[in-house]
């Protein structure tokens, strides 16, 4: 992207809330938010993020400042969530560098599930409003009247295309999940290898803030157990890859969960996957989850009590 093809408003608003404007475009990218990586006139690189303004932006730049703050690996914002029309727009320092660290085997479970609970463990400190509402990946706690989340765009097509399967598994597993009387935490829910980097064998930067949740804490680890391989289309790793991540995640927060956590971690594990399957079956494309839910979907139901 040339600087001629920025947003109007950015521009002005580099110059009035960063001190400088832009001068050369690093990145751009877009997807529920536009991001942009800009070097501006001082020389400074810094992203600046837009996104429809929902009401969840201000606590999440929010809880990432405090983690930043605390020399968690991320971002730190450079400053607050301002209005810019319908957008809500902030800036945060430029974090580059880091590879991702790809595979799904346990042992790759493993090493994502203790970042997520030092994650968690910091966010436990952390006192924002909830952001909600949820993420629509893990929205299984919505209060519509049908099985998904109301997505206008999404429920105006063809709902026979998604396999009944996969319906019948997100509804068995959503009926446990409500069905537990579990308090709420804030949580990652878009805990993917594409949104870490690793540098030496350590974590050098967790991004995607925007997608923190309000959620039983054992819900977020759940989905963290069966997305964190996720580099693109959505898959499910093996079934002793999340139970080596849900392990190792109540190791090092140093607390087993109960027996309904456990179950509800396995439920919760299957909803980002049926999302993903429905939403790609939506669209008309043959889902790349498709098999790993359809093999895995008895067992982890099985362990979900569902």
């Amino acid at each position: 992207m040339a600087l001629d093809d920025l947003p109007d408003w950015l521009p002005v608003w580099c110059l009035d809330h960063l001190g400088g404007e832009p001068v050369d475009v690093l990145f751009q990218l877009q997807q529920l938010s536009m991001v942009f990586g800009l070097r501006l006139a001082d020389g400074t690189d810094v992203v600046v993020k837009a996104r429809a303004d929902d009401g969840r932006a201000v606590s999440c730049v929010a809880a990432q400042d405090r983690l930043a703050e605390r020399g968690f690996p991320c971002a730190r914002p450079l400053t607050p969530v301002l209005g810019v029309g319908a957008l809500a727009v902030h800036a945060e320092k430029f974090r580059p560098g880091g590879e991702m660290l790809l595979g799904d085997s346990p042992d790759v479970a493993v090493r994502y599930a203790e970042v997520f609970a030092r994650l968690m463990a910091e966010l436990a400190d952390v006192t924002v409003s909830p952001p909600l509402p949820n993420p629509r990946w893990v929205r299984w706690d919505h209060a519509d009247p049908r099985l998904w989340p109301a997505i206008e765009f999404l429920d105006e097509r063809d709902q026979s295309a998604v396999p009944d399967y996969v319906v019948d598994t997100a509804d068995r597993a959503r009926t446990r999940m409500l069905a537990a009387d579990l308090p709420c935490v804030l949580g990652h829910a878009d805990f993917e290898a594409q949104n870490l980097r690793w540098h030496d064998g350590q974590v050098w930067a967790v991004h995607d803030w925007d997608s923190l949740a309000w959620q039983p804490e054992a819900a977020l680890v759940g989905a963290a157990s069966a997305v964190f391989p996720k580099t693109g289309p959505a898959t499910l790793p093996p079934i002793e890859s999340s139970e080596a991540f849900l392990v190792a995640y109540q190791d090092v927060r140093g607390r087993s969960f109960t027996a309904v956590e456990q179950q509800i971690a396995w439920a919760s594990s299957l909803w980002p996957a049926a999302h993903d399957v429905r939403w790609e079956a939506l669209h008309g494309h043959t889902p790349a989850s498709d098999n790993a839910l359809r093999t895995q979907a008895a067992e982890r139901l099985r362990r979900a009590n569902a």
